[in-house]
């Protein structure tokens, strides 16, 4: 375990981990469940930043009051999962004894010489911030806590040939099963994502027609997701899941209708929008637009005209 100047806890491996939770030592050093019952969750003090160097699958079976999903809040009584990857900085929250439910964490090592060592980084809910968590269905949990059970029991039988084979393919199901989930997820909270959809809109709206880009440059996904307060992971997979396009490529839409405005409408020259949109040469411009409309800007202005 580390503690730096600026109050971050890392810990480097799972063991470190236990000991400052106050647990056994883990069966296997790479892998490890933990059961929130057995554990004193107030051992981190409140607000305190925490790194962990390997994934956190964390399984809630029931929450005490509200959670904060996007920017509104939810009652939600079924439980849910979050996930972190290796290094994510996290805070610990001031309700976490309102939880109950398990923890599994992986080192990167376990999963190392096997193909989902590979893929795990497709899994997008790696990189999403914690308070957009999946949230379950009644039968969605019933599904989760099977796998969490089955892992358990795997854990708890003596190790062998086998074991790490066997884990790893309920990893790799417990991971599929939370794709799904997030999918119906992206689905079922239209209203919130409908929601996301036009603030998202009216900022673009907003870079574009007052300028912005002019002394900003090109609109970035960072700087969308820092906006709207949401990770870039998250609003990207929710873009494709309900319109089917990325975060970028949305951008690059409403860019390119901002551009068709300006040489329908106007008599600027292709490196004058070419610069109100933020771009700094107009030949990167000529070229997009030309990749979104098979025309070239002054093509698109001759064939409107």
């Amino acid at each position: 375990m580390k503690q730096n100047n600026s109050s971050l806890l890392t810990f480097k491996s799972i063991s470190q981990l236990m000991r400052y939770l106050n647990q056994p030592a883990p069966l296997h050093p790479l892998i490890a469940l933990v059961n929130y019952d057995d554990v004193v969750l107030n051992t981190f003090e409140k607000g305190q930043k925490i790194a962990i160097d390997f994934y956190k699958i964390s399984f809630k079976t029931s929450f005490n009051g509200q959670v904060k999903y996007g920017q509104g809040y939810y009652d939600f009584e079924e439980g849910g999962l979050a996930f972190l990857k290796p290094k994510q900085i996290v805070t610990s929250p001031e309700n976490e004894s309102s939880y109950e439910g398990y923890s599994l964490y992986i080192h990167p090592d376990f999963i190392r010489n096997y193909p989902l060592a590979h893929i795990i980084s497709q899994y997008g809910f790696f990189s999403y911030s914690v308070k957009e968590a999946l949230f379950l269905s009644s039968k969605e949990k019933q599904v989760i806590s099977d796998l969490f059970k089955a892992i358990a029991s795997e854990l708890n039988t003596n190790i062998d040939s086998y074991s790490q084979n066997v884990l790893i393919t309920q990893i790799e199901l417990l991971l599929n099963y939370s794709n799904r989930f997030y999918n119906r997820q992206f689905i079922t909270r239209k209203a919130v994502n409908k929601e996301i959809i036009v603030q998202l809109d009216e900022l673009l709206d907003k870079y574009f027609s007052n300028e912005t880009s002019v002394t900003k440059g090109l609109l970035t996904v960072p700087f969308i997701s820092e906006q709207l307060n949401i990770s870039q992971r998250y609003l990207s997979d929710m873009l494709r899941s309900l319109i089917g396009q990325n975060t970028q490529q949305y951008i690059h839409g409403k860019l390119i209708e901002k551009a068709k405005e300006k040489l329908s409408t106007t008599n600027l020259s292709v490196s004058e929008i070419a610069y109100q949109l933020g771009f700094e040469h107009s030949q990167s411009f000529s070229k997009l637009f030309k990749t979104k409309t098979n025309l070239s800007p002054l093509g698109f202005r001759q064939s409107f005209n």
